[in-house]
């Protein structure tokens, strides 16, 4: 494991910050107790990482640092005390670190500890070849899921969280204020509930892909979107609301589209904060829910999802490129609406750009 021509092999991408990825030698770090290594498979680009890429986020990332956290791999190495895992197992990673002794984790709630750090941008991450983790991150993938499904488990896993926090029920309809990736994959965990399902979105290509996948869509640009939801509900509005834009037009929108005694989900992460009318509160007896990541459950529910097929998450990948090829790779994504998730393979070097059908 430790040998010289292994190590050689080895590859890590490593952000610098500006924009740019170096190509480092990687590292096959042995496994304490308690940890496993991992030999990575592919890492999807999620926002956050798009975040990083811009610079945005470099304070509390202090480049270089290898980032990356929605990935799937291979258990190449155990350490001691670890128990339900075997070598060659093909797992994904729940990257969150939690401290275990906080009120938060003392109630189980250990997904939003006082101390969370989430591994790939407070510690190192997966665009690598070799992760070394902590093996109580694990989930092990069933042989009906690839590796490269597998990479999409985590932000299916961020849907997963946001339905069920959302209560959502078998016959209620409910609206996505956003299609970006994670609001395309909350619409498809709510409509694998029995729920009758509709995205506003601005984007054409995203709303067209929303179609293509059997969802209900409205562009609130060119259709009064209150009117819509009215009509679409015969007069009730919608039982959920799932705000995935961070937009202030979302959060002016909200409230209004929401039923009496509408649940409304707040997935979105806004840059300043909202102006939020308390009155259509009152009026209407709303409920604000928030949705922070995801728990152990929901990691499992969203590898059932993929696993039987409730779900057909292969559409979701956009492209796969080389880790030789992550800078190209992030380019592609930037300001690409049509773009929905670029995967990075890890292992091969020669790895030529394709997409998702190549």
């Amino acid at each position: 494991m430790k040998d010289t021509a292994l190590q050689e092999k080895l590859h890590a991408a490593s952000y610098v910050g500006d924009k740019a990825f170096s190509l480092i030698t990687g590292q096959a770090i042995p496994p304490a107790a308690d940890e496993v290594r991992l030999s990575v498979g592919y890492v999807g680009i999620c926002g956050t990482d798009m975040h990083i890429y811009h610079g945005v986020m470099d304070q509390r990332v202090a480049p270089p640092k290898v980032i990356g956290h929605e990935m799937s791999g291979t258990i190449a190495e155990l350490g001691e005390n670890v128990t339900g895992f075997s070598l060659g197992d093909e797992v994904v990673v729940r990257p969150l670190d939690y401290c275990g002794q906080c009120p938060a984790c003392l109630d189980g709630h250990s997904h939003i500890c006082h101390q969370l750090k989430f591994m790939g941008i407070d510690s190192p991450g997966a665009f690598q070849s070799s992760w070394t983790v902590k093996a109580r991150t694990l989930h092990k993938l069933p042989a009906t899921v690839s590796l490269k499904q597998g990479a999409l488990i985590e932000p299916l896993a961020v849907a997963c969280h946001d339905v069920a926090r959302s209560r959502l029920k078998v016959g209620e309809k409910a609206v996505i204020i956003g299609g970006g990736p994670i609001g395309q994959l909350v619409a498809q965990v709510a409509q694998s509930t029995g729920a009758e399902v509709m995205i506003s979105e601005v984007n054409e290509s995203r709303l067209a892909f929303a179609k293509a996948n059997g969802i209900k869509t409205v562009n609130p640009q060119t259709a009064n979107l209150a009117e819509t939801v009215t009509q679409w509900t015969q007069g009730k509005g919608a039982d959920v609301v799932f705000e995935v834009s961070g937009v202030k037009q979302a959060i002016e929108a909200m409230t209004e589209i929401a039923s009496v005694r509408g649940r409304i989900c707040m997935v979105a992460i806004h840059s300043e904060k909202p102006t939020i009318d308390l009155f259509q509160f009152f009026w209407k007896e709303l409920e604000l829910l928030g949705a922070r990541v995801y728990e152990h459950c929901d990691f499992e529910h969203a590898i059932e999802l993929i696993a039987s097929k409730r779900i057909n998450i292969e559409p979701y990948i956009t492209s796969i490129s080389s880790l030789q090829q992550i800078n190209q790779a992030f380019a592609a994504m930037s300001g690409n609406p049509q773009g929905m998730k670029a995967l990075v393979s890890c292992q091969e070097l020669d790895t030529t750009h394709q997409t998702a059908e190549g």
